[in-house]
Order: C-alpha cells, then sequence, then structure tokens
C-alpha cells in the first residue's frame, strides 16, 4: 500500500514522500511454494475424502481424537472457562453486528414494477444455503471473526452455518473462539484448521452439504485454499495483509495517529500503515511518537518491523490532493481525524470502512464494537468493492412476467436484433410468439 511514480504523476498536485516503504510491494503476493502445497492438499482431500481431512489434521493441527465435531454441550459450556468481562464483551460484540447487519437487510427491498405495459419485472433477496466460516485461532484469535461471518450469515436469513476452527496444542479448540461462534449462532463447529478445513467445508465432508459460500480470514494457506476453491464455491474476499491509513490535519493529536497505525501494523510484519497529512508538524512528529510508543509494545516485534518496512507518510499540499491520495491507495481501513467530517465523507471514494473523527478507531471495529463488518477488501480492491456485509450472503435474483398484450413490444425489436445478430433460434423464440398474436 503505496504510491508508485504513475500514481504520484496521476495525482498531479505535489505530495511530498515524507517516510517510503523499505520493501515494496508486489503486485502478486502469492507465493508458489504455498499455490503448490495447497494444490496438492485441495487434490488428496478431493480424492480421500475425510480420510485426507483426518490426516491432514493429525500432521498440522496436531489433532488427536476420531471426531472434528465439538459437541453441543462442550460449545455451550464454552464461555464457563472465560473471564465474565470477557464473555460481556463477546456478547456486546455479536449484538452489535447483528444490529447492524439487521439495519442493512431492512434496506434490501424486494420488488416488482412494470417495465413496459403488460411486462412486469421484479427482484427477490434469496439467502444463500450452506456456509461455511473459517475462524482462525493462531497466536492472536481474532474473536470477532465468528460475528462478522457466522452473526451476519445469520441475520441474512442462511439456514445452514457450519464453523472450523483450529484445535490448540492441547487438542482443543480455543475456547473463546467457540463462545463466540455460539452467541453468533453456528448450527455446528468442528475443530479443524487451515487447507484441511477449507476443503471439508466446501466438499461437504464435516456435516454432508457442501458449503455455497467460504467466509472469513486466514493465513496464507488459507487465502490460497479460497483462491483455488473459487468457483467451486462462493468466497467474500481475497485479502492480503491488513492495511490502515490515517488522514490527519494540524488539529489531530500525534500520539492518537501512531497508535492508530500502531494497532493495525501489529497484525503482522507485512502489514502497512501510511499517514497522509497536510501538516508538516504531523510528518516529522508521528514517526517519532511511532518509535516512541514502540518502546512500551508488546507486539513491537511484529508492529515495528511492518511500520519500518511498509510504513509511509504523504505528506500533501491540501485536503484535495490528499483526498486523491487516499482513492488512490485505497485502503482496507481509512481513518479521518481532521476538520470538517462531512466535507472527508461526502469526498473520499476508495476505502473498505471509514472511520470519522478523532472518538472512532479501527480496533472498535476489529472487535465488534461499533458494529460495522471488519472482512474488508485489500490490495487496493476497495475501488471496485466493498467489504462482506449481509449482503453478500443474499443471491439477487430478477424474475419477469408478461401478458399476451406485452407480446409486440418484446417480440417486435426481439426479432430485429437477433436477424441481425443471425441467431435464428432467439428469432423463431420470439417470432411463434408474434406470429400467435397476430392470428
Amino acid at each position: 500500500m503505496h504510491l508508485t511514480e504513475a500514481d504520484l504523476r496521476r495525482i498531479g498536485s505535489p505530495v511530498t514522500v515524507a517516510k517510503a516503504p523499505v520493501v515494496v510491494d508486489s503486485a502478486d503476493l502469492r507465493d508458489p511454494a504455498v499455490v503448490a502445497t495447497v494444490s496438492e492438499m485441495l487434490g488428496a482431500i478431493a480424492r480421500g475424502g475425510m480420510d485426507a481431512v483426518l490426516r491432514y489434521a493429525r500432521e498440522l493441527d496436531g489433532f488427536t481424537g476420531t471426531d472434528l465435531l465439538v459437541g453441543p454441550a462442550d460449545l455451550a459450556r464454552a464461555g464457563d472457562e472465560l473471564p465474565a468481562d470477557l464473555r460481556a464483551a463477546l456478547d456486546a460484540g455479536a449484538e452489535r453486528t447483528r444490529r447492524f447487519a439487521g439495519m442493512q437487510r431492512a434496506r434490501l427491498q424486494d420488488f416488482e414494477d412494470e417495465v413496459v405495459p403488460g411486462v412486469v419485472c421484479g427482484q427477490r433477496f434469496v439467502p444463500v444455503e450452506n456456509v461455511g466460516a473459517y475462524l482462525p485461532a493462531g497466536r492472536f484469535p481474532l474473536l470477532a471473526g465468528a460475528f462478522m461471518t457466522v452473526g451476519v450469515a445469520g441475520v441474512a436469513g442462511v439456514p445452514n452455518i457450519v464453523a472450523a476452527t483450529p484445535p490448540s496444542r492441547d487438542g482443543r479448540a480455543h475456547p473463546a473462539v467457540l463462545y463466540a461462534a455460539h452467541v453468533s449462532g453456528a448450527d455446528a463447529v468442528y475443530a479443524v484448521g487451515g487447507v484441511q478445513a477449507l476443503a471439508a467445508m466446501a466438499f461437504g465432508l464435516l456435516d454432508g452439504t457442501p458449503a455455497d459460500m467460504l467466509v472469513g480470514a486466514g493465513n496464507a494457506y488459507v487465502a490460497e485454499a479460497k483462491r483455488q476453491l473459487y468457483g467451486q464455491v462462493g468466497i467474500d474476499v481475497l485479502a492480503g495483509p491488513s492495511e490502515v491509513a490515517v488522514i490527519a490535519d494540524d488539529t489531530a493529536d500525534a500520539a492518537v495517529v501512531a497508535a492508530d497505525l500502531l494497532a493495525q501494523a501489529e497484525h503482522g510484519p507485512t502489514s502497512p500503515a501510511s499517514l497522509g497529512t497536510t501538516s508538516e508538524r504531523l510528518a516529522e512528529e508521528v514517526p517519532r511518537e511511532i518509535e516512541k510508543q514502540l518502546a512500551g509494545l508488546a507486539t513491537a516485534g511484529i508492529a515495528g518491523a511492518a511500520w519500518r518496512d511498509h510504513g509511509t507518510v504523504y505528506l500533501a499540499e491540501d485536503r484535495e490532493t490528499l483526498a486523491r491520495v487516499m482513492d488512490t491507495l485505497a485502503p482496507e481501513h481509512l481513518e479521518v481525524i481532521a476538520e470538517d467530517l462531512d466535507w472527508w465523507l461526502g469526498r473520499l471514494r476508495s476505502y473498505g470502512s471509514l472511520f470519522l473523527g478523532p472518538h472512532s478507531t479501527v480496533a472498535y471495529a476489529d472487535k465488534g464494537m461499533s458494529g460495522t463488518n471488519h472482512v474488508l477488501p485489500t490490495m487496493r480492491g476497495a475501488r471496485y468493492t466493498g467489504g462482506l456485509s449481509v449482503a453478500g450472503f443474499l443471491k439477487q435474483l430478477t424474475y419477469q412476467r408478461a401478458t399476451r398484450g406485452a407480446t409486440r413490444a418484446q417480440a417486435e425489436p426481439t426479432v430485429t436484433v437477433s436477424d441481425f445478430e443471425q441467431l435464428v433460434g432467439h428469432r423463431d423464440s420470439a417470432r411463434i410468439r408474434l406470429d400467435a398474436v397476430r392470428g
């Protein structure tokens, strides 16, 4: 997530690169070794079925049991192992995410109307039948992932939602991840991770029903499995490392800006963080503040590497230039800590999710506390798509019906166009109806 020389030329107005990335992002982040490994595993599971899934689960997850299903009683009791304040926080995040998804669903309307006299067209929003949600649980389990995938699918009306999460070293799934899946409404949860989990859900090896969609974050192998399975199943997004950008003017507090950049940089050593500012003061102070905060940050080894190698600072002469910078970067998460927030809301066009004002931060949404979805496009994908929402689990289906009296209005121009294209079957399909009404 950085500006190339071509980007700078297109932006037109002068932009000072106060900090450039040490490592330049590649246009293709796919590791050939990962691609080959995933392809081999998917093929083996397609041929070997559940036996192959269990073999990989034992080799890669450390699974020692015989049944990957987390029993309903174990799932319901998962919260008993958690501190009360964590349970309350997870309950709040699940409820707020469902509430916002419900607001979105209420505004997706079925309708039908007359296009020309006698021709009625309409649309219906129909949920997909089966969703497989992957819930990662590595060194830093992302607990809100269940809210964004399982919970939102439930609001959309998906009748069958299966989740998979890797077991930890004791062979059990992480209790906090299980509780998040439980309060989000998963129909079943399986203790299996990685490529084998995606394949098992896609091929219907867990509950006997192949998934129509696979959703959820994961490592490079999970992302590659989704890429290779896409077409056989639908997916949410093909996401790369987490991204954050902050727009800040001279009213912003350098310490707040630095904290927000580091909060996303700690997702991984390749997670880019970018400051775009019209303030020379901030362009100088924020990098110093980042180094200061890194000195006391437990995740400094990750966040520091991300900032050093992939962090950027851009100084623009005015806010219009800065808006063009950010629309070019099209970041996954974009914060605005500046005056005239309504101007920025109306002007910005390319971002995964927008956070307006000093009292809003990406961290709130990451944990489900604002209610918006954190499954978002990266690698400039926000130029052409939004993130996962309740609409992602709904098929927008169209239909039409016509009266006999509407035949001429449709058939005559269809015959004309079909004759020009020399598609005589289309022509005859229209003409047989036209002849019938001409009598």
